[in-house]
């Protein structure tokens, strides 16, 4: 297959075990920067440029798109898409995971276990906000943070007010959850390729910080996961419509609660700690699927 790997840096440590894994199965792949492309959106014939020419066909599309250009990125896309060409992960469904208000709404449509969530718009409601969520020590997130950023712990109801009104006068949107204190500063990813957890890892946060992300400091380890991790995660993946995702769950004292569902997940910290062929797996679904794609004629509309 020829692939391109929707990606702004090769060097990356995801793009580039990708590109080796896909090479090492006999395929060949280009890393396209998402931002250098742009569209011809025309009904007979839509097309991608690229770098001042119009781009090759190819057989199936990797897309690492960045949070901070989730919108361009699913432009092109879907541009992909409508040329027919086969995505490890659409648009649609990229689009609904990064934004986490949504996320939550559709994982809890689908009942999947969740920390109490609130959200407000106005300054007056901070109170019963709190109230609603059970009170301090909570957790106040930016909607738009990634990797840890824009969390804030907050100890008393007193402290939780004075962050929800900071970011309220900052125009800026932010959800509020409960506080899982019995998770002790750790997490559990689960790589969901397909209908599978292939992978799991532990991510503990260091001493004094309740954030485990590895970008933080957090350390990562090989976990067993229970069978009733092992379905939330992959309700969740699907929720969401994503074919591969790093699905980030808790261990409560009422079951696994989801935290977030990564379109995007890095391969670094869960090859290391498992030792599995991650990237690999991902390839060898998606070569199995998109030739499947290419086989299945179009089911006709309206």
């Amino acid at each position: 297959m020829h692939i391109a790997l929707l990606s702004r840096n090769r060097t990356l440590y995801s793009t580039r075990r990708l590109i080796e894994a896909a090479e090492a199965r006999g395929h060949s792949v280009r890393v396209v920067d998402t931002l250098r492309c742009y569209m011809n959106i025309a009904s007979h014939r839509p097309s991608i440029h690229y770098k001042g020419e119009e781009i090759e066909s190819f057989d199936a599309i990797i897309p690492r798109i960045g949070a901070s250009i989730t919108f361009y990125g699913c432009a092109v896309l879907r541009q992909f898409e409508m040329m027919g060409t086969y995505v490890l992960n659409d648009n649609v469904s990229i689009t609904r995971s990064r934004d986490k208000l949504r996320s939550l709404q559709l994982l809890s449509r689908k009942g999947i276990g969740l920390p109490v969530t609130g959200f407000a718009h106005s300054p007056d409601d901070i109170p019963d906000l709190i109230k609603m969520v059970r009170g301090a020590p909570l957790v106040i997130k930016l909607l738009e943070g990634t990797q840890g950023i824009g969390v804030v712990l907050a100890e008393t109801n007193q402290a939780a007010e004075s962050v929800i009104q900071a970011f309220m006068g900052m125009k800026a949107n932010i959800m509020v959850q409960e506080y899982i204190k019995e998770a002790r500063g750790a997490d559990i990813r689960c790589l969901v390729i397909g209908d599978k957890v292939v992978a799991s890892m532990k991510r503990q946060a260091i001493e004094g910080e309740f954030r485990s992300n590895l970008h933080r400091g957090g350390s990562a380890s090989v976990i067993r996961i229970t069978p009733e991790e092992r379905s939330t995660a992959i309700r969740a993946a699907k929720a969401m419509g994503l074919r591969v995702a790093g699905v980030d769950l808790l261990r409560s004292n009422h079951g696994p609660v989801i935290m977030e569902v990564n379109s995007s997940p890095g391969l670094h910290g869960i090859e290391t700690a498992t030792g599995k062929d991650i990237a690999g797996l991902i390839i060898d679904h998606l070569q199995k699927n998109a030739v499947r794609s290419r086989k299945t004629p179009p089911k006709p509309k309206g």
